[in-house]
């Protein structure tokens, strides 16, 4: 099959300053276990969790808290041994800030899994055992999406996708925990990406990694030189490459329809984080409790990449990280580019945390909008070929359905159109009030919709309850007639 030539220049998109030679310079630390963690039952798109313990319960590391329900779910594990001390609302990794369902673990100082973790050889089992252990595990899209795993990789199976592409772009500016990961642990990657294919039947695997990583293409190539289905290739360093959508079409030359997946162009696509875990879910048979973060920006005292337990508060890692040099004018989790800003730093770290920030004044450069002035700058800024002024435009007078006829749906809030924006326009979020109110309608139109439905069955058994009173009370009346006839003859 034919590669895309990714050398070529792709439509949109910016280059934002990098910022990440503050973390990527060191190795990965491991942060000691905090004697509290706040673990939230909704860590993934779809249905929360449903808490498996109850307070007062004597938990070990890697035991499951809460089973996940419905098909787009995901299971949540214990990140330490100790004991369950509440079961209570608690502020959420989300730019809303409303409380959540939270699981609260004292660690008893042991950190002891509740199994003996024996590598094992995944090869020795059937493709299904290797795809169950990794929606067992609680894996879920770690560069910040959050769908479930096991859910791409079974629709890859049904869906005969022929190629595997691994997401290390890692384009947001600050970021670099995938950067390290590639360089510390390149075997663990290539394996879990011999698992995957494996597992799914996948053909080939694209690694594709921005050039201005140098030192994770040579270990990435590196550690996978005696394999002739996974190539690494090196892809422009243009933000926003890590979106899978235009990876794939970097790599493949095809492009995903805007109301399709990556399967419908023969794709499945994991982030780097999420491939590392695949490998300690199946080859160690660990489940998703940890996971390494970017801590960075202008306040903190080291900046450097951390692999923190699932639950522990931005404050304890700020704090392991050095503290700050002055209070910063903003925390953001995530990259400044579709990041958020979180309330406070009594925030956990959750699944698709993969990087937090705290920012001074100057990096944050706020700035008061402006009227537009036309320059068309974040039309040509827009990866996805869209209309952002257009969009704004109408968003402004209340007019969603024409937003969405100039294509609001297929915007991935990537934020290059607010970045260029010369009049500051806060454009993206223009966009995601605009879908936030746009899931509402639905949201009430399937309401109504429900209720109608419930109406019209009510209805019928109303008058399915009549009808059959009526016929009793007639066969009755009709019963006395015939006894009474009965009788007189």
């Amino acid at each position: 099959m034919k590669l895309f030539n990714f050398h070529k220049p792709i439509v949109g998109g910016v280059h934002p300053i990098a910022r990440k030679a503050e973390s990527n310079a060191l190795p990965i630390n491991v942060m000691p276990m905090p004697k509290r963690l706040y673990v939230p039952v909704q860590q993934h798109s779809g249905n929360p969790a449903v808490p498996e313990v109850d307070v007062g319960d004597r938990v070990w590391k890697g035991q499951l808290l809460a089973h996940g329900q419905g098909n787009i779910s995901a299971p949540i594990h214990s990140p330490t041994s100790g004991t369950v001390i509440a079961i209570t609302p608690h502020t959420a990794p989300h730019p809303s800030g409303l409380p959540i369902l939270t699981i609260v673990i004292e660690s008893d100082g042991e950190d002891r899994w509740l199994d003996n973790v024996m590598p094992i050889d995944p090869f020795g089992m059937s493709a299904e055992q290797m795809i169950d252990k990794v929606g067992q595990a609680g894996i879920v899209g770690m560069g910040g999406a959050t769908f479930p795993a096991v859910v791409k990789l079974r629709l890859s199976r049904r869906s005969k996708v022929h190629t595997f592409i691994i997401n290390g772009g890692e384009c947001e500016p600050y970021m670099t925990c995938d950067d390290r990961l590639m360089r510390e642990r390149p075997e663990q990657i290539v394996d879990s990406i011999r698992i995957v294919l494996h597992a799914t039947q996948v053909e080939r695997a694209l690694i594709g990694i921005e050039d201005n990583k140098p030192e994770a293409i040579a270990a990435m190539r590196l550690a996978c030189r005696h394999r002739a289905d996974i190539k690494v290739v090196a892809v422009p360093a243009l933000y926003p490459m890590g979106s899978a959508q235009h990876l794939i079409k970097t790599l493949m030359g095809v492009e995903v329809p805007s109301d399709g997946r990556s399967a419908d162009v023969g794709a499945l696509v994991h982030n780097i984080g999420t491939v590392y875990a695949i490998h300690k879910a199946v080859r160690f048979g660990q489940p998703l409790v940890s996971r390494v973060i970017t801590v960075s920006g202008g306040v903190v005292k080291q900046p450097r990449n951390i692999e923190v337990p699932i639950g522990t508060l931005l404050s304890d890692v700020f704090e392991f990280a050095g503290g700050f040099e002055q209070a910063p004018a903003r925390v953001v989790m995530g990259g400044p580019m579709m990041g958020y800003v979180v309330p406070d730093l009594n925030v956990p770290v959750v699944k698709g945390t993969s990087g937090i920030l705290a920012l001074t004044a100057k990096e944050v450069s706020e700035q008061q909008p402006m009227p537009c002035i036309r320059c068309g700058s974040c039309v040509d800024a827009c990866p996805c070929g869209l209309l952002p002024l257009q969009m704004a435009a109408h968003i402004r007078s209340d007019k969603l359905d024409k937003a969405t006829e100039f294509g609001l749906v297929d915007c991935i809030a990537c934020g290059c159109c607010s970045y260029v924006c010369p009049s500051h326009i806060p454009l993206v979020q223009y966009f995601n009030y605009a879908k936030s109110e746009l899931a509402d309608q639905q949201r009430a139109i399937h309401k109504n919709e429900e209720t109608k439905k419930l109406v019209e069955l009510r209805k019928q058994r109303l008058d399915r309850e009549a009808a059959e009173k009526a016929a009793a009370i007639a066969k009755r009346k009709a019963d006395a007639a015939r006894k009474k006839t009965e009788k007189a003859s």
